[in-house]
């Protein structure tokens, strides 16, 4: 018997013997089927080209799918946007009525809120109210009978922090604010300011300047002063006068509306645009309400934006929002005046700062306790609201 040797083999051949092995198929994982027996599956060898293939058939059939049911499913988006946008319309503008059309939800009662106002408008009126007459005339100045037969002198001074034009002819013994403004040819008392140089004449009385064809005695009729106290108090040794001459006249006063300007009791009206005289001042049905109330203003109606002007110059001593004016303006212009701005889309003018006659200060809004854009304007003097009209120039 030969004995089959694998080491002389292998070197010799340098070849290995052929096997013949015959292994069993694996079994596949037995499966529960719906009647409790088990099948048995053979599984599939992976191969990336079938599952490529499969790949592509599920996108293919995917595809399909989506063509088949693109429409209903543009539809069904398309009525849910409308269904939000009805839903979203419907909100919006119950929110809008709840805040322009229904009746408003008063924080407080008006009149309870404007006689706030006044109040505060009297406090700061007689804190800087200088007690002049309507014609220049100083309340509690002393007044003297005067005899006018010395030639007048004059003084100077420099007008200090705080002073009035009524304490500095007080400070002299003047007794009539007619005569400051006159001999320093004053336009408007509101520009004086500390360190502005003052003549002070020694009685009270106004400056004249000749005009052509007149004499001294028309002078003196004309002014009800007698013709011998012009001639002592100007130091004149004849009565011939020259056109262009400049006289002192004692005790005379300047006539109203020179008097008024100079005050800056003369406003212009607060709108240049174009406006309706919506509400004027005086008694009226609320406009909200329906109450009777009393219009301590006049209302202006124009567009939102129109520009508004400050009516006269002043300090502005208010610039701000409340519910009842909604953005306001308070101008202080001295002499008792303050001038209140309402309603307004925005405010330009701040807090503290000083305005000419007819500086811009905000826009025609439709804020606060309001119907429509317009200005709500008022006038105080001493703390009362008086007719705007009745101190606008024409």
């Amino acid at each position: 018997m030969q004995v089959y040797n694998y080491v002389n083999y292998h070197q010799k051949t340098r070849k290995l013997p052929s096997l013949n092995l015959n292994f069993p198929k694996k079994q596949a994982r037995p499966t529960l089927n719906h009647r409790n027996s088990f099948d048995i599956n053979v599984p599939r060898v992976f191969s990336f080209k079938s599952f490529l293939i499969t790949l592509g058939n599920g996108l293919t059939k995917s595809g399909e799918n989506l063509k088949k049911y693109i429409k209903a499913i543009l539809l069904s988006t398309l009525a849910f946007i409308l269904t939000f946008s009805v839903v979203f319309g419907i909100f919006a503008y119950t929110s809008w009525n709840e805040n322009h059309a229904s009746p408003l939800k008063l924080e407080a009662d008006p009149e309870t809120e404007i006689s706030r106002l006044d109040k505060m408008m009297a406090d700061f009126a007689m804190e800087n109210y200088g007690n002049i007459k309507e014609n220049g005339d100083i309340t509690d100045a002393i007044n003297v009978n005067m005899v006018f037969s010395q030639p007048v002198t004059f003084q100077n001074y420099k007008v200090q922090k705080g002073d009035t034009i009524s304490g500095i002819a007080k400070k002299f013994g003047l007794t009539n604010i007619s005569t400051l403004i006159s001999v320093n040819d004053i336009g408007n008392v509101r520009s004086l300011g500390a360190g502005q140089k003052l003549k002070i004449p020694s009685i009270d009385g106004i400056t004249y300047k000749v005009k052509a064809g007149e004499s001294l005695a028309s002078i003196a009729a004309k002014n009800n002063i007698s013709l011998d106290a012009i001639l002592d108090v100007n130091d004149l040794s004849s009565e011939i006068l020259q056109t262009g001459q400049i006289l002192f006249l004692p005790g005379a006063k300047l006539d109203q509306k020179t008097l008024n300007l100079a005050m800056g009791d003369q406003f212009i009206c607060p709108i240049k645009a174009s406006y309706r005289m919506s509400s004027a001042f005086g008694p009226r049905l609320d406009p909200i309400t329906g109450k009777k109330s009393y219009h301590k203003g006049q209302d202006f109606s124009c567009p939102t934006g129109t520009p508004i002007y400050s009516s006269m110059g002043g300090k502005v001593i208010f610039s701000g929002e409340s519910w009842l004016y909604g953005k306001h303006i308070i101008i202080d212009h001295g002499n008792g005046y303050q001038t209140l701005y309402a309603h307004m889309s925005k405010t330009i003018a701040t807090k503290g700062t000083y305005v000419t006659q007819g500086t811009r200060i905000g826009l025609v809004g439709n804020t606060g306790y309001s119907t429509g854009p317009h200005l709500h304007f008022t006038v105080y003097k001493n703390g009362n609201p008086v007719n705007p009209m009745s101190v606008i120039k024409n």
